[in-house]
């Protein structure tokens, strides 16, 4: 299951930074206001110490981690909406993605200057936030017009989803984000197709600078005060430093670096894993000689919807999935001392997975 994360913000607040702190991909940062044309998109592998710990005992040809894509979309500004800085272009880019970064600037740099001329965070995010509502509120608009018809010919459904979508134009018209519109859980299905920007959820990133890497600063501190009370996640990053750190093609060095930074792990894992909380995703593996692998999947799927994320006729195919729990395979040893331990499992097709799950499906097409 491919996973994709649309990093946002304004112009000049270290987007391009933070995407090649993560991204095995990397872009060019600049100074210059607007001076991207497209999209940079990069792969992330998602961190997980357990496929490690797996191949420790199976010995495996290769370790093949779960990835994320994430794509480094060009800086916005006042109007984006109406077609200024990078326009509209941009923000279709931002609908195809599953979650967003909205990356906002918490740092000083008199060589960098910031668009609106001065340093305030909250104020970037409301920024960016209104062009988003403003995309939004003109696709509501347009399907109430459409739903309207059907209104008039009789459509009792059109009725139903005609005050839906009053509730979110009214929501969106007083500044609202289309994730905290007052609708139940199953009046969303109307919107979906619209592919809202701002009822994607949504990591907030203060970057910071070097100094404020571990602790934050005054503007990180009052992106989590403006935040308060909302369901999402504020992660701080020392972009810069991040990215040299990153860089360095040692893995010895670059775990000297961060503990020279104060920091345990890199803050783009952090940032992976509150993507996939936000999401509601986790990790099942497959292992054998070949490769010890991580996929992706959505909390509470079955275990043949989990193979279909392997491939489609596993799915198809279906007949069993044999199951060892992670932390069983680590106690045991092995596959066969896990079954000694009686500690193996054959499931059926109503088997929900659990994260680190070590699946084999048995199928036939």
């Amino acid at each position: 299951m491919a996973l994709n994360c649309g990093i946002i913000g304004l112009t000049n607040i270290g987007k391009t930074t933070i995407f090649n702190c993560m991204s095995n991909t990397k872009a060019e940062a600049s100074s210059f206001a607007f001076s991207a044309t497209k999209s940079n998109i990069g792969m992330v592998e998602v961190p997980d110490a357990r496929l490690y710990e797996i191949d420790k005992l199976i010995k495996s040809v290769k370790v093949v981690p779960a990835t994320v894509e994430i794509v480094d979309v060009p800086g916005l500004a006042k109007g984006a909406s109406q077609g200024e800085g990078v326009g509209n272009k941009f923000l279709a880019d931002i609908q195809q993605m599953d979650a967003l970064i909205h990356v906002l600037r918490c740092f000083d740099d008199p060589n960098l200057p910031h668009i609106e001329g001065s340093i305030d965070p909250v104020r970037d995010m409301e920024i960016v936030d209104l062009e988003l509502q403003v995309r939004d509120l003109d696709l509501v608009m347009r399907k109430i017009q459409r739903v309207d018809k059907l209104v008039k010919l009789g459509d009792k459904d059109a009725k139903k989803i005609m005050e839906v979508l009053i509730k979110y134009r009214d929501h969106l018209e007083n500044f609202g984000n289309a994730r905290t519109a007052p609708v139940e859980d199953d009046e969303t299905k109307h919107i979906q197709e619209l592919q809202l920007l701002t009822a994607k959820p949504v990591i907030y990133v203060c970057n910071v600078d070097d100094a404020a890497a571990t602790s934050g600063n005054s503007y990180s501190a009052a992106v989590t005060k403006a935040l308060d009370g909302q369901q999402t996640e504020i992660i701080t990053i020392a972009g810069k430093l991040e990215a040299e750190i990153a860089e360095l093609e040692d893995a010895a060095d670059r775990e000297v670096f961060l503990s020279d930074a104060g920091l345990n792990e890199p803050g783009v894992n952090k940032l992976i894993m509150a993507a996939y909380k936000l999401l509601n995703l986790q990790s099942f593996f497959t292992a054998g000689p070949k490769e010890v692998k991580a996929w992706t999947i959505h909390r509470g799927m079955t275990a043949p919807q989990a193979s279909g994320v392997i491939h489609s006729d596993l799915e198809r195919g279906f007949i069993r999935a044999e199951v060892m729990k992670y932390v069983d395979f680590i106690q045991y040893k092995s596959e066969q001392g896990v079954k000694d331990a009686g500690k193996f499992h054959v499931e059926g097709k109503n088997y929900i997975v659990d994260d680190g799950d070590i699946l084999h499906i048995r199928f036939n097409v």
